[in-house]
């Protein structure tokens, strides 16, 4: 923890009860609350190209303060470990099986090395073998690093493959790709002859400038950039990878050298690969991803370029959602052709303001890239997805404009010379879930590349949707027609499981993800007609056996404005109404909306698993809380209306409504609710303490509470604070700070890496209400980002949540402030 932060938590726990703290270790949460935390997760499972075979991996647990302590380094909006070239915060998977789909016996897999880190699994396209990326720490034996591994399918059997090289996975992603041939993989890896790592001077040389000769370049408050020329040196050195080719067999061959290697595509063909450089000069305000970048083409045979495009630094976007840059942006190989680039080009200046009839442009370049390129679609909205490609005469591309939140599927023939017609599939709103198709499916073709799963006549096109409705969630297999008109529904989840479609397996079967509240998620094989018991695949027991486990219900109810609202009332195992009214937690996250209808629509399902991440409110049934979580608070601005304008308004409009219907069932005391949120929801839980009296206690984790300290926009909110001050003031309880006599817990991880929450959003907040003679605790988690992962972390949260409800929330009579 950085000195100022640490002096800051003293005084926080000194000034927020009647004994004095000057330090303060790691706590833990009331024994029921810790049996839940320390759970072993459940597992997960890939499926096989050849869709015969699952790899079950076991999820890692919560890391460790020392894992989470290793070597950070924080650069042009990344986090990563300089001596494992990947990612500072990562999930392993710490075990690996076979499932066969047909019920056979699960097969363990020999050979992994230990303990087993496994940060990527990558299926070959002929489903022979698995490439894995293992992370090793370093040890006396062990050098520290990313190793790829291969699982020989048929054998179970795990070997290194190249293990002299290791892998660089700085710029995120997998930093590997199976070739289409199933012969090797793509990687990139660190260079194998470089000199040492540049070390930053510990004597200035002079000062640090910055400067704008007039021109605007507005730009979101985002976290660790970079701000000295050591700085640009040493994310330069780790970001530099070379491209290398690893065969199964032979040896490795280098294709590129030396270049800080973002994106790796490998054409359908084999032959080619495009790549994305990114180059000096690197920018201090900005992350790496808008830093100017070189596309190209790499010959993989004889290594030869084909330049494509070079970006300039991307600092002038227009605030506001759908901008984009001029130029070339998102190219992609056409995935159902041989070697075929498509990539989108702004109409409109980039800028969704200007009025135009046609927004975007898809062009498309056939190899061997030496015509002119031509125009393959032109559309009246942005793409809000990539092209899912099918075959010759048929494509799916989604588009949606955010400022009314239109959006449509449309369909075309990419085989068109010149400009294709497209035929709209479905439009309508993109907030409105219970008319949405959902997602098309897509399968792997013979090169590994994903293609639209069509029925076996072509005549429509099969899609998975979470099959929302007022009673929640029953997700769907649906086939649309590809002429267009209405969908045909195949299988739909029934009471009492939620039933995912995960895949489809041929022969009128889909595999599926089953789960009950009763019944922890697993895999089933089914008809998609519903003709025979579906066949269970897996078996993985409850994590929580032997735990008395809460209960729950859908509430519908209204606001006084007539908006109708929902919420999931939690309550502890074994309580019915006789034991009287329960203190409450309420939590919630607002949402913006442009229509009344789409805010009233519920999300979730009843049929689920409880399953408890780190973040959940659920925990506190457990020490005798009722929880009303995902409280609906929709901010709505119809027509030329803007959301934010009536904000305060409508949320303690929504709070109010979700207290006076749940106390009416006699479950929630209204006269002992606390209030809970984490980011946006933070955010919401200090206002509703300073514009409401609706609650005894609040808890606000990761929030912001200055909007003027994100004076170019935030969340939803696309006007800049010079253009809507009193909005920006109305909406930051900061401003408020002196009508807040509600006592509120502030957590905040020490090392927020989350646009607009920097951590001084609550140092200056604590400042203010401390100020003002509020009851007010702050508590910095060190080392911890937006979302906490240690297991210390996560149990002195929870520790901290617990002792304020009991303090202020659970008593039957409210607790006077300290003096």
């Amino acid at each position: 923890m950085k000195p100022k932060h640490l002096a800051l938590a003293a005084a926080a726990i000194a000034a927020s009860a009647a004994v004095a703290q000057t330090a303060i270790k790691y706590q833990k949460p009331p024994e029921a609350i810790e049996k839940l935390v320390g759970a072993q997760p459940i597992p997960t499972a890939s499926l096989s190209p050849d869709r015969k075979l699952l790899l079950i991996g076991l999820p890692d647990g919560y890391p460790t303060i020392a894992e989470v302590a290793e070597p950070r380094m924080r650069l042009a909006g990344l986090r990563f470990n300089p001596t494992t070239y990947s990612p500072s915060v990562d999930s392993y998977r710490t075990a690996l099986s076979f499932q066969p789909l047909d019920g056979g016996p699960a097969r363990k897999i020999a050979g992994l090395p230990t303990p087993l880190k496994v940060t990527d699994v990558l299926w070959s396209p002929d489903s022979k073998h698995i490439a894995i990326v293992q992370r090793f720490e370093k040890t006396a034996k062990t050098a520290p690093g990313l190793k790829l591994y291969i699982v020989d399918v048929a054998s179970a059997t795990a070997h290194p493959l190249a293990a002299t090289l290791k892998l660089n996975s700085v710029l995120n992603g997998s930093p590997c790709e199976w070739m289409p041939a199933s012969t090797g993989l793509l990687c990139k890896t660190v260079p194998t002859a470089r000199p040492a790592a540049p070390k930053p001077s510990e004597v200035p040389t002079g000062p640090h400038v910055s400067e704008n000769l007039g021109k605007a370049t507005p730009a979101p408050t985002y976290e660790d950039m970079l701000a000295t020329p050591d700085d640009e040196d040493q994310f330069e050195y780790y970001a530099t990878a070379q491209l290398t080719e690893i065969p199964l067999s032979g040896a490795p061959k280098t294709i590129l050298k030396s270049a800080v290697l973002d994106n790796v595509e490998v054409s359908p063909d084999g032959k080619y690969a495009l790549v994305s450089i990114v180059h000096r000069p690197f920018s201090y305000t900005v992350p790496y991803e808008r830093f100017p970048m070189l596309t190209e083409l790499v010959e993989l045979k004889t290594g030869k370029t084909i330049h494509l495009n070079d970006r300039p630094v991307i600092d002038n976007l227009p605030i506001v959602r759908d901008a984009v840059p001029t130029g070339p942006r998102s190219y992609e190989w056409r995935s159902d052709a041989p070697a075929t680039l498509v990539w989108d080009e702004a109409a409109d200046g980039g800028d969704p303001r200007t009025k135009v009839e046609i927004r975007d442009r898809i062009m498309k370049l056939d190899a061997p890239f030496v015509a002119q390129p031509t125009v393959l679609l032109e559309l009246p909205m942005r793409p809000a997805r990539r092209i899912v490609w099918g075959n010759d005469h048929l494509a799916l591309i989604a588009v949606s404009r955010w400022a009314d939140r239109k959006a449509a599927m449309l369909s075309f023939d990419p085989s068109t010379n010149g400009t294709a017609k497209t035929k709209t599939l479905w439009e309508g709103s993109s907030q409105d879930r219970y008319h949405s198709p959902g997602m098309p499916v897509t399968v792997p073709n013979a090169a590994g590349k994903r293609v639209l799963a069509l029925t076996p006549d072509a005549s429509a096109i099969y899609f998975f949707s979470p099959g929302a409705s007022p009673k929640g969630d029953y997700p769907f297999v649906a086939t649309l027609p590809v002429d267009g008109g209405k969908p045909t529904i195949l299988s739909r989840a029934a009471d009492p499981y939620f039933t995912e479609p995960i895949a489809l397996l041929g022969d009128d079967r889909v595999l599926v993800r089953r789960e009950s509240q009763t019944e922890p998620p697993n895999y089933f094989v089914q008809t998609m007609k519903g003709r025979v018991a579906p066949i269970a695949v897996t078996h993985f027991p409850s994590p929580y056996a032997g735990i008395a486990m809460p209960t729950r219900q859908l509430l519908h109810y209204k606001r006084a404005d007539g908006v109708d609202l929902s919420a999931v009332l939690w309550t502890p195992a074994g309580y019915d109404k006789s034991q009287g009214a329960l203190p409450t937690l309420l939590e919630a996250y607002p949402a913006e909306f442009k229509t009344r209808a789409a805010a009233s629509q519920v999300s979730g399902s009843t049929n689920r698993f409880v399953t408890f991440g780190w973040g959940t409110p659920v925990f506190f049934t457990q020490t005798g809380y009722a929880v009303l979580q995902n409280t609906s608070i929709p901010i709505i601005g119809e027509g030329d209306a803007l959301p934010n304008d009536t904000y305060v308004e409508q949320l303690v409009a929504s709070a109010k409504a979700a207290i006076d219907y749940s106390s009416s069932l006699g479950v929630v005391d209204p006269t002992r609710v606390g209030v809970m949120g984490h980011s946006y929801g933070a955010f919401m839980t200090a206002n509703l303490l300073a514009h409401s009296n609706l609650f005894r206690a609040g808890i606000a984790r990761s929030g912001a509470y200055n909007r003027t300290l994100t004076p170019y926009g935030f969340q939803n909110e696309d006007r800049t604070y010079w253009q809507a001050p009193q909005v920006y003031f109305n909406m930051s309880p900061f401003s408020f700070a002196d009508k807040i006599k509600t006592p509120i817990l502030l957590i905040h991880g020490e090392a927020d890496d989350n646009t607009g929450t920097f951590p001084i959003q609550s140092e200056r907040f604590y400042a203010a209400l401390k100020g003002q003679g509020a009851t007010v605790r702050l508590v910095f988690l060190p080392l911890e980002p937006h979302h906490y992962g240690a297991k210390e972390s996560v149990d002195h949260m929870l520790w901290e949540m617990e002792r304020w409800l009991d303090t202020y929330v659970k008593p039957k009579e409210p607790v006077a402030a300290a003096k």
